[in-house]
């Protein structure tokens, strides 16, 4: 698997993770999850960008 296909599914598994977090955070009323939920939500978005980055300079 290509490197650039790792980062564009890890992001992705972070991107949701993320989400969860954020949700669960809120749900609870604990702005600590909630706000690194959001923390990591964002860096599944740049992980998931860096892999289609990659992808574009890979062909």
């Amino acid at each position: 698997m290509k490197p650039s296909t790792k980062d564009e599914i890890k992001g992705t598994f972070h991107e949701l993770k993320g989400k969860v977090k954020e949700k669960a955070g809120q749900v609870t009323d604990n702005p600590k999850l909630a706000k690194e939920g959001q923390a990591e939500k964002l860096a599944g978005k740049v992980q998931k960008k860096v892999g289609q980055i990659k992808k574009v300079l890979e062909d």
